[in-house]
């Protein structure tokens, strides 16, 4: 879409109108365009809204994980993950809290998580 006034806003009313729950959104300009990341629940009515609304998409499935809330839980995940050959393409943060952080995770190769990340993903 066009890094513009009200695009993120007519975006954000299209999907509201369809009854769209979003779980994280990253909206950022490159130059003229705008680009827009969502985590959905409903990814059907939501391919139907972006079509409809003349935009062009990607879609990739993403992993929930959670880490504890302390110092380095992300860099064990990360490298977890490295040391297995998948690479992250996309970190969203979902929740935060005092017992620590849920994100979901676009990897390359889902079908190559590691064991231990496999239990740790829902």
């Amino acid at each position: 879409m066009a890094n513009a006034p009200g695009m993120l806003a007519a975006l954000a009313e299209r999907l509201d109108e369809a009854g769209i729950h979003l779980e994280a959104v990253a909206a950022f300009g490159a130059g003229a365009r705008g680009i827009v990341h969502l985590v959905v629940t409903e990814a059907a009515a939501t391919r139907s809204v972006l079509r409809d609304a003349g935009m062009s998409f990607e879609e990739r499935p993403v992993l929930t994980t959670a880490i504890p809330a302390h110092t380095g839980a992300l860099a064990a995940m990360a490298r977890r993950l490295a040391d297995t050959g998948v690479n992250i393409e996309a970190l969203y943060l979902l929740r935060a809290s005092a017992e620590g952080m849920e994100f979901a995770v676009a990897v390359d190769r889902p079908d190559a998580m590691p064991t231990a990340s496999k239990d740790a993903v829902s």
